[in-house]
Formats: structure tokens, sequence, C-alpha cells
């Protein structure tokens, strides 16, 4: 899967179902990392795959923090995904969505190494 948007920009605004980075308008959840934005097609947590995920457990090595926003209301991934990425060493920070944008932009600020799985909210 190749990213829909290149490098890493702070987010500029979240809500009414997507995201504004460095002026642009991306609709739905997203991906971030250090590769840049990929389209995420879950619109709750719940429906997170491992396939899903994959621009996160395919460049681990270029991030030290991982954000979920889950949306409007705190919610964890599954047992099965949850397990999975304990066993790659990858221990997610699952916040609501508004938080994990101002943790994320925060950490980019810092010039830290952080990728953000986002889901969109209204």
């Amino acid at each position: 899967m190749q990213p829909r948007f290149a490098g890493q920009p702070l987010i500029d605004a979240y809500g009414d179902m997507g995201f504004r980075l460095a002026g642009q308008r991306f609709e739905g959840s997203i991906i971030l990392t250090p590769q840049g934005l990929y389209p995420w097609n879950v619109s709750a947590l719940g429906e997170a795959t491992l396939e899903s995920l994959a621009p996160i457990i395919g460049h681990t090595e270029t991030f030290d923090f991982l954000l979920i926003g889950s949306g409007a209301k705190f919610v964890r991934f599954s047992k099965n995904i949850a397990a999975f990425l304990a066993g790659r060493r990858i221990m997610p920070d699952f916040m609501d969505t508004g938080a994990a944008c101002r943790t994320y932009n925060v950490l980019r600020g810092e010039d830290r190494r952080v990728a953000a799985a986002l889901i969109a909210v209204a």
C-alpha cells in the first residue's frame, strides 16, 4: 500500500468525519507513519484487522510511539490484535481521537518518532 500523502505534517483539524493536514482535507479514518498518510477503512476500532494495520505493522522500526485514536470514546483493539501486536513489542497508547491528535502534534513538535491510527469523528 502506497501512502496517500508523503511526510508527516501536523494535524491542523479533525472532525466532520475527516482530518486536515498541511491544508489538505482527508475523508475518513487515517494512519500516519513517518512514511506518510494512509487511508484506514474503518469507522470503529472493532473493525480493525491486521491487514488494515499493515502500514503500522510493516514499519515498526520507524517509530517509537504508536497512538490509537479510538473515535469519540475510549476503546481498545480486540484481544487477537492486541496479542499479535504485543508479540511484536508494539505497545499502542489508546485514547479518544481528539486526545490522540493533540498528543501526536506535541510529539511531532518535539521531533519524536510517532505513528498514529485515527478513527474519524463527527
